[in-house]
């Protein structure tokens, strides 16, 4: 089945359009978490994050910052912002093209972002951080 952002970015699929520039397109999304729940897509198609280019992923974020901003300006419910990316299945990504949700939140909505209970140790950190450094 063809990228459904992918034809949103060609007009062939209906969308809610609040923001287009030559390297980003932002609408509204259609299952929102609350009032406001907006996504940022890349006009290229990448499944993941590593599949863009450095400066589509920064235009990705600079325009969900920009967005976070207005949307607690627009008379939405919004105590709080969240950006979400979901990068592969594991993470909870369906829809298999990069797109960052900028997410109005107030105390007591439904949304919830559960964090793990298992507190990783000094030296497993220590570990993880020293081959980031060492592969980038």
């Amino acid at each position: 089945m063809e990228c459904v952002f992918c034809r949103i970015v060609r007009r062939e699929a209906p969308a809610s359009l609040l923001h287009e520039d030559d390297q980003v397109l932002a609408f509204c999304d259609l299952n929102p978490v609350n009032p406001g729940h907006l996504l940022v897509v890349p006009k290229v198609h990448g499944v993941g994050l590593a599949d863009l280019s450095e400066a589509d992923g920064q235009r990705v974020f600079t325009v969900g910052q920009r967005l976070a901003a207005v949307v607690r300006t627009i008379g939405v419910r919004c105590e709080g912002v969240n950006l979400f990316l979901a990068d592969g299945e594991a993470a909870g990504q369906e829809v298999f093209h990069v797109h960052l949700h900028v997410i109005p939140r107030f105390k007591g909505d439904r949304f919830r972002l559960v964090p793990g209970s298992r507190r990783a140790s000094r030296r497993d950190l220590d570990d993880v951080a020293s081959r980031v450094r060492a592969a980038l």
